[in-house]
């Protein structure tokens, strides 16, 4: 187990912020979660539970206590696969592929680590992680029992569950097990899939294929961390009522969205940044990146203040043309 002080968080957190914290833990087992649980019970230092760091805006250093898992491996029993919460995400879509188990194409590249999707309900291309998560595994803080959780349990939706809201620093993550399909049924209506397909030439893609072009998508209009700091969507597309959709299509002909059963849309937040005449623009070390409005980016040396004044200047455009109020899917510290 890691027990660090003074800790730098640069290497934590994809917007390149380099803030700190009073302690770090890592732990590595169930058994290393119990004593880091232990720590926190005794300790009236506040703390903080992150993952691959990237959906955080570090806006100061942290007096506290972070806390991280490093919990490896991977075990496939039937469609089941039961993850270490440290594993990164997307070795773990490909692992899966290798070993026939279908679902997960969609969410290719998504970066993070495996605890993260139970937490955030990752998703990406008209799949979520809620779509085949079946248990989490973690530790209570409180008790430092062991605790099986059900994910009917969690209340999973559009980037939401119950560890983001009432069990929010509750629990210590340290297995997140998956249940794949033995049948690869591409989903392909979303986004720009298709097009992306039509301009490879493929027309049934082969599991690898459908995950190799998510992949090329993503590559092509999201920056790379290690280049232009970011925490890729920062906003969440905003969801309104039937009423409100048909208010603006009648002023914008031309706006994308997504219906969210009878009487709801989903309006992309990215359009509508680009709208407001953001994307590719800048206030201060901060802007937004010039291929895909939704993403705000560390043009070099900004400060995460300097991130959420510019998310708060484009939250407030927004909301002025088009009267809806859009959130940001960051978790900002």
């Amino acid at each position: 187990m890691k027990d660090l002080c003074n800790y730098s968080l640069l290497a934590h957190n994809t917007f390149g912020i380099n803030a700190r914290c009073a302690r770090f833990l890592e732990y590595e087992t169930t058994v290393e979660a119990q004593q880091v649980a232990e720590i926190l019970r005794e300790s009236s230092l506040p703390y903080i539970i992150v993952g691959g760091g990237s959906n955080l805006l570090l806006t100061r250093d942290f007096p506290g206590i972070v806390v991280h898992s490093a919990v490896k491996g991977w075990d496939i029993v039937g469609k089941r696969m039961a993850c270490g919460s440290g594993e990164v995400w997307d070795d773990i879509v490909a692992i899966s592929l290798r070993n026939g188990l279908y679902g997960a194409e969609n969410l290719s590249l998504i970066p993070g680590d495996v605890g993260a999707s139970a937490v955030q309900n990752i998703g990406a291309y008209g799949v979520e992680a809620k779509d085949f998560i079946c248990e989490v595994h973690a530790i209570e803080i409180a008790t430092g029992r062991l605790c099986i959780i059900d994910s009917a349990d969690c209340n999973y939706g559009y980037r939401q569950s119950r560890f983001k809201e009432d069990w929010k620093n509750r629990f210590l993550i340290t297995m997140v097990v998956y249940e794949f399909s033995n049948t690869f049924q591409p989903r392909l209506d979303y986004g720009n899939i298709r097009g992306e397909m039509e301009r490879q030439g493929i027309s049934e893609p082969t599991p690898q294929q459908l995950r190799q072009i998510i992949i090329d998508i993503r590559n092509a209009k999201l920056p790379d961390p290690q280049v232009q700091g970011n925490a890729g969507s920062f906003f969440m597309n905003p969801v309104v009522s039937r009423a409100k959709y048909e208010e603006l299509a009648a002023q914008y002909p031309q706006m994308p969205h997504y219906t969210i059963g009878s009487e709801s849309e989903k309006i992309p937040a990215g359009w509508m940044i680009e709208q407001c005449g953001w994307k590719g623009k800048a206030l201060g070390r901060a802007g937004v990146h010039d291929k895909q409005a939704l993403v705000l980016v560390n043009l070099g040396g900004a400060t995460g203040q300097e991130v959420v004044d510019l998310c708060e200047t484009i939250r407030r455009d927004v909301h002025d043309k088009f009267g809806i109020d859009i959130h940001p899917e960051v978790n900002i510290i």
